[in-house]
């Protein structure tokens, strides 16, 4: 399998050569290059053709939401991650209403981010637990509002299927489900995949959302 493409994208060039030594040394990532603004990460993307973009959010030029919305129109098959040190509200949903496929703080543990840049460049939402919590509680509140009768589900989920949806709206990750649970990361996968076509939703920030609405959390 071919490596994840990877292009940084932050105003902090210590950062950025951080991230890039730490990414740089994993089996299945290559950093494909460096952009200090959102602006010049549009021309990077144009000539590099990354499959990830790991997308700082405050940035002079041109910010980290703006390059995500014209990225994603004018190079829909790039994934964006972000990358920040905030998590308020505001930031939060302005980053994924501009296609943002991932939300990540800057404090993220190496483990999680590299599985985070393999998940996002197969199409996978991945969030922050804070941020996967902030989305939950916003669209379940819409949902409320706007469908006033339950939708049953037809095939109930198991125990341990409401285990794995419960730890899927806390944000965790399959590795982090197989350590607690005792399980191993295939199990885990396979679990995911079935509780996902249970709820009849494609994703898991969906899945949390669905679960949320049907009261299993």
């Amino acid at each position: 399998m071919s490596a994840v493409r990877v292009l940084l994208v932050d105003d902090q060039a210590l950062f950025r050569e951080a991230l890039g030594t730490l990414l740089g040394a994993s089996e299945g990532v290559e950093v494909v290059g460096e952009a200090g603004d959102g602006r010049e990460a549009l021309d990077r993307v144009a000539v590099l053709a990354p499959d990830v973009v790991l997308m700082d959010l405050r940035m002079p030029v041109l910010d980290g939401v703006a390059a995500t919305r014209r990225l994603r129109a004018e190079h829909p098959g790039v994934h964006v991650i972000a990358l920040t040190t905030f998590d308020d509200d505001e930031d939060v949903f302005a980053a994924l209403r501009a296609g943002a496929i991932g939300y990540l703080l800057k404090d993220v543990s190496s483990a999680r981010l590299l599985e985070a840049v393999q998940a996002a460049a197969r199409g996978e939402s991945v969030l922050a637990p804070t941020v996967a919590a902030k989305v939950v509680a916003r669209v379940a509140r819409h949902l409320r509002e706007e469908t006033p009768a339950e939708r049953p589900l037809v095939v109930p989920l198991s125990e341990r299927e409401r285990e794995i949806v419960r730890l899927i709206a806390d944000g965790r990750s399959n590795r982090e489900m197989a350590a607690r649970l005792f399980l191993a990361e295939g199990t885990v996968k396979n679990h995911v995949t079935n509780v996902l076509a249970k709820l009849g939703v494609r994703d898991r920030t969906q899945a949390a959302l669905r679960a949320r609405e049907l009261d299993l959390l």
